[in-house]
């Protein structure tokens, strides 16, 4: 079996005939059919059946070129990367849930000057974070670290061959849907919190407190529920009229005018911190990790 065999198959379903298969690929009618036959033999059954009304594909045959497909979009990819050397532009950012950095991955699209490009952004939990940084599927890393969980965050990043870098501090917020029944205050305390269900993301198997992405993670809510996407979280606001702590960076150009950060009375001002995970320019074999405010939306 070898790859032009391959694209001969390829070329007589896409066509629906020899003849115009032959006409494209610039080879006689009997060279391709017997190119074909050679493959069916091999792989011990017919990829073609001919019928008065042309070339039909069997069963077995479309199960076969859905793999030769993709082995030949893949040969494509390698020949135009290595032998043509048409490489793209290729940058990563994993992060929290965080709208602000949406916001700034879409300003750099925008912004990059760049007409071929392979940009990725992942919105996942805090261990993959750090994973994804660590493996180089990402280049960045964007992490909430408190005084809470400074210590274990900083130990995992350092055995991980990162660093850390702060970018802002914020005071918590309270976010909310603008129908809330508390939507309408100044200042919310977690007294008045208490009757409504408090929501959080959801850190697979590394669920614990120093990974948690809210602030006030330690803090024994009476009512929680934990989700794994932002747009979960906005519907179970609305359905619920259920909230989140955050830093109060909110995105009214991605997400609306339908929610709204109002101050925590009990914020822990200063304490809030987010992190960017980097590559260390002066050591090629670490990254590092910055730290700065947390915003969930």
């Amino acid at each position: 079996m070898t790859l032009q065999q391959l694209r001969y198959a390829l070329a007589i379903a896409d066509h629906g005939s020899i003849n115009g298969a032959a006409k494209e690929l610039f080879i006689s009618q009997s060279s391709l059919s017997g190119a074909i036959k050679e493959l069916e033999n091999e792989i011990g059954f017919n990829i073609f059946v001919r019928t008065n009304r042309g070339i039909l594909v069997t069963g077995e045959g479309e199960e076969f070129l859905n793999y030769a497909r993709g082995v030949s979009e893949q040969f494509g990819l390698l020949y135009e990367r290595y032998v043509e050397k048409r490489a793209k532009e290729k940058f990563s950012v994993s992060m929290q849930h965080y709208t602000f950095a949406v916001k700034a991955f879409i300003d750099t699209v925008k912004t990059a000057g760049i007409d071929c490009y392979e940009f990725a952004v992942y919105e996942t939990t805090t261990a993959e974070v750090i994973e994804n940084v660590k493996n180089l599927k990402s280049e960045i890393g964007i992490l909430y670290r408190s005084e809470f969980n400074e210590k274990a965050l900083t130990k995992i990043i350092s055995e991980n061959g990162l660093e850390f870098v702060e970018l802002f501090q914020c005071d918590t917020y309270v976010y909310l849907w603008h129908r809330h029944p508390l939507a309408e205050k100044d200042r919310i305390s977690m007294q008045e919190l208490a009757p409504f269900p408090c929501l959080a993301f959801d850190q697979g198997k590394n669920n614990s407190y120093y990974f948690a992405e809210e602030m006030n993670s330690t803090y024994e809510y009476e009512r929680l529920i934990h989700a794994s996407d932002r747009a979960t979280l906005l519907n179970l606001m609305v359905g619920l009229n259920a909230y989140t702590l955050c830093s109060g960076i909110i995105c009214e150009e991605l997400n609306g005018e339908d929610y709204k950060a109002i101050p925590l009375v009990e914020s822990e001002k200063n304490l809030h911190r987010f992190c960017e995970a980097k590559r260390n320019k002066n050591q090629s074999n670490r990254r590092s990790v910055h730290t700065c405010p947390k915003t969930l939306f």
